[in-house]
């Protein structure tokens, strides 16, 4: 199974936010055991840097960073997605559309998020972590 790991998620694992941060990081233990491929949005690495900023320090935020690319790869966009993205009238969110373009461009089977009203215009189906979960009978 291939899965875009949507930003919330992530930080649920490295804020280690309740109660969330355990199935978030189940999700990464899939990826780090391979029984998945996960992947993150490229714009998703500059937001969870700066997100983090007050919880730790930069040396701290990048090792967590370089870290999580070890075992998920990072899917990147190019300027026609960002485009499509900003024309795109069913999205609210301009984050959560260029979400929806990095999953589109590496082909993956779901958005995982906790926000799956968001992406309910994407072409790509938003999964709840847990349900994933339950999905690959974790």
């Amino acid at each position: 199974m291939v899965i875009l790991i949507d930003t919330n998620v992530i930080l649920d694992h490295l804020m280690a936010r309740q109660p969330f941060a355990d199935i978030a990081g189940d999700i990464l233990r899939l990826c780090f055991q391979q029984k998945c491929k996960g992947y993150i949005a490229a714009h998703s690495i500059t937001n969870i840097f700066y997100i983090l900023r007050k919880q730790f320090s930069t040396s701290e935020r990048k090792e967590m960073l370089i870290e999580l690319c070890e075992f998920v790869e990072v899917a990147g966009i190019q300027k026609k997605q960002v485009i499509d993205a900003l024309v795109n009238e069913d999205f609210d969110d301009l984050e959560d559309r260029l979400q929806v373009e990095c999953a589109r461009a590496v082909d993956v089977e779901y958005i995982v998020t906790r926000n799956i009203t968001d992406f309910t215009a994407s072409p790509i189906p938003a999964i709840l972590p847990e349900n994933l979960l339950q999905k690959m009978a974790v």
